[in-house]
């Protein structure tokens, strides 16, 4: 067994438009960099898991966004810590993405996951697109 490390409690966006979906590249700088991911972050003390998300989106993209419901949870161990990410069905209502601090932005299909790096923590989200989408 590992050392403990308390569960960081994380949220994501899976923004949709038809069977294209919403990704979004990590700046080089940060842990995992320029590996791709769903827009989102660490839910703060006193907020819930939908509010962090408005806020991230806000922070990262400049976007408003209606948070609908649970698409998946998924608990994964990266070598620095353990999150349990919360990915939302999500759909922006004003604004426009913006990369205020993604390297890129993309809407892929399906069919396109294979051509992109992702965080490993989205690797069964990634599978339950493919079956579902």
């Amino acid at each position: 067994m590992g050392e403990w490390r308390p569960v960081t409690q994380v949220v994501a966006a899976l923004i949709r438009d038809g069977n294209r979906f919403m990704i979004f590249q990590r700046p080089a700088h940060k842990t995992r960099g320029l590996l791709w991911e769903f827009v989102g972050g660490k839910v703060e003390p006193g907020e819930s898991k939908k509010e962090a998300l408005r806020r991230e989106c806000r922070e990262e993209l400049g976007v408003e966004i209606a948070v609908g419901d649970v698409f998946m949870e998924v608990v994964h161990a990266y070598p620095d810590m353990t999150v349990e990410l919360t990915l939302f069905h999500a759909r922006i209502v004003s604004g426009t993405p913006q990369k205020l601090e993604h390297a890129d932005i993309r809407s892929i299909t399906p069919d396109e996951i294979e051509n992109y790096d992702f965080c490993p923590a989205d690797e069964e989200i990634l599978e339950k697109i493919r079956e579902t989408f």
